[in-house]
């Protein structure tokens, strides 16, 4: 059943990855750099500071360092657990991939810690500023989407990697947008 499974995600790995072209490779390349993002982190600490004030700001990036070392933490630990090798490292597909970057990085690849933190970022500010920017979560879910796609367009993780990565960031994102709305109260302007 599990190589079934697994079997399934490749060949949806080689449909998915194979949909690109070289005109859209540096659009997905820029998409999936981490650096990226950073003008969209700054954009949601100024709502943040200009909702909460500095402290409670301050509390706020406490939590997402936190969210994200253990997003980061948990998917390292399942990579070197669970040992499933990236699409450029399996010979089963290897040959019928495209591999957008240089190199595909580390040996193993589930799950996307890129997925999940994505995730749990837009998770955790979705949840806290749903009262007064409601489509923010719309945007937020839609830039994480487009982050985990484009891990399987570079040709560095299989879907469900990414689907997985996915879910956990929800959950991680849940679970610290819950334990900020608990704390917030205890801090004094």
């Amino acid at each position: 059943m599990l190589e079934q499974l697994l079997q399934h995600d490749k060949e949806l790995f080689v449909i998915l990855n194979n949909l690109g072209s070289e005109p859209w490779d540096g659009f997905w390349m820029f998409l999936t750099n981490k650096f990226t993002s950073i003008p969209l982190y700054l954009l949601l600490m100024y709502i943040s500071f200009k909702q909460w004030g500095h402290k409670k700001t301050l509390l706020l990036i406490l939590f997402v360092i936190l969210m994200i070392t253990s997003t980061n933490g948990l998917a390292d630990f399942f990579k070197y657990g669970v040992q499933r090798l990236r699409p450029c490292h399996d010979n089963s597909v290897n040959e019928l991939m495209r591999l957008v970057k240089d190199s595909c990085g580390g040996k193993y690849g589930y799950f996307s810690a890129h997925a999940g933190n994505t995730m749990a970022v837009a998770t955790f500010f979705s949840i806290l500023l749903k009262e007064k920017f409601r489509h923010v979560g719309i945007l937020l879910l839609v830039w994480a989407l487009l982050i985990a796609y484009s891990r399987i367009y570079i040709g560095v993780h299989f879907p469900f990697d990414v689907f997985s990565g996915m879910v956990i960031g929800l959950l991680f994102g849940w679970l610290f947008a819950k334990l900020f709305i608990f704390a917030l109260p205890k801090i004094r302007l």
